[in-house]
């Protein structure tokens, strides 16, 4: 016997293939579905709405299959009241759990609708207090605890897409295929707008970057961006910091130098001895307070008292003191920064990319830029499907970044 449910969607449908990706998806999880009522927007802007049946071979087999369609938007017509199981062991959800997505979500418990607090997603939900206490945040799986109480099942779940605000406007022409073959100019002018407006509303801009952002010669670009306010958190790796720190004590990125772009002698040993130098300091602060370090992307964040999350990996030398080596701790200190960003930008890098779109809400714009184009296309694919790429070179985009935002910048370069 077949179960089934009744689901709906709203939006743009068709021109942007959601309501494929449906009923593909409904069709990958085993089930089947009729479209009871679609109604199509008669014009451009005009949403359409649609109503489904969709059928699953048991009740397990349906939860997960509604789960998979809330990261589309995707919500019940009759939710009811969500179901929650308390778990019995540390890092381990009850059977069944909802798995979230990183849309607005609302839980429908004791009659009342409640905001999740922190939309993320892979994570579970987890139902603190009671009557006007009561709350529910995302907990991702390491952190939950045995006694806690968690959301399971699809029932009594609502998620909301971000709305077109002038943001998506701005990144509307980025919606097609990832490709090189785009304008530039206007592309960096749009980012520079995005950045900008975030800024006046008084939300946090959050870069996410790879050493590639030193070895392209960028890093002064970088500088200036941060010296002008346009960087209030940035998260990394080991590398970057490394890199950046090495090209501000030898000049040189690998032991490349990078003012005339060849190896120089003993240059190999340079990343090592820069790592040396910070950690006999004790800190990359510790480094600019004794005026060691005097100068680079990591003196810039520390003398205008930006944050920073460095976040380690199997790969790294040394590492620099400030490197989380834990990657769960690491994971925690990234999500500390979340609150109050209000644009995300991406830069160099894949896995730093991807981890920090997997705690992104989708309300937060981001851009991922590299020159190669699977790094800008695995966010979309992994569900961040706010992500918008560009295809180009890395330095060659911060420094039109820096021209258009940091008056300093043109003034120095002049």
């Amino acid at each position: 016997m077949q179960v089934n449910d009744t689901v709906e969607i709203a939006g743009h449908l068709m021109d942007s293939g959601i309501l494929s990706r449906v009923l593909d998806d409904i069709r990958d999880y085993g089930g089947d579905y009729t479209i009871d009522r679609f109604d199509v927007g008669h014009d451009a802007t005009d949403p359409s709405h649609a109503t489904i049946t969709v059928s699953a071979p048991d009740d397990g087999s349906l939860q997960r299959m509604l789960m998979r369609l809330q990261t589309h938007g995707v919500n019940l017509v009759d939710p009811g009241e969500a179901v929650t199981a308390v778990c019995d062991q540390d890092g381990v959800f009850p059977d069944g759990f909802y798995s979230t997505t990183n849309l607005d979500t609302r839980v429908r418990l004791s009659g009342r609708w409640v905001s999740v607090e922190n939309p993320e997603m892979d994570c579970g939900l987890v139902v603190d207090g009671e009557g006007p206490s009561l709350r529910v945040r995302s907990v991702p799986m390491a952190d939950v605890k045995a006694g806690m109480r968690v959301v399971c099942g699809a029932a009594g779940l609502r998620v909301t897409v971000p709305s077109r605000t002038r943001a998506n406007e701005i990144f509307g022409f980025m919606e097609s295929e990832v490709s090189s073959e785009k304008p530039q100019t206007v592309l960096v002018r749009r980012v520079a707008d995005s950045i900008r407006e975030a800024r006046a509303t008084g939300r946090r801009i959050l870069w996410v970057g790879g050493p590639g952002v030193v070895h392209t010669g960028a890093a002064p670009a970088m500088v200036a961006l941060i010296e002008s306010g346009y960087v209030d958190v940035l998260f990394a790796g080991n590398a970057l910091a490394t890199h950046d720190i090495e090209s501000a004590l030898y000049g040189t990125s690998l032991g490349v130098d990078l003012s005339q772009g060849r190896g120089v002698e003993h240059g190999h040993e340079h990343h090592i001895r820069a790592l040396n130098t910070i950690r006999k300091a004790g800190s990359i602060k510790a480094a600019v307070e004794q005026g060691v370090l005097t100068g680079g992307i990591m003196h810039a964040l520390v003398t205008h008292g930006k944050e920073f999350v460095l976040v380690g990996s199997v790969r790294d030398d040394g590492p620099l003191p400030d490197v989380y080596t834990d990657v769960l701790d690491g994971q925690r200190a990234m999500r500390a920064q979340i609150e109050g960003v209000g644009f995300c930008l991406m830069v160099a890098t894949m896995l730093h990319s991807v981890a920090t779109g997997n705690i992104l809400p989708a309300s937060v714009p981001l851009v991922c830029v590299d020159i190669n184009p699977a790094t800008v296309t695995k966010l979309a694919d992994r569900g961040s499907s706010q992500a918008r790429g560009i295809v180009t070179d890395v330095g060659l985009f911060l420094e039109q970044l820096a021209l258009e935002l940091a008056p300093g910048y043109r003034t120095a370069r002049l």
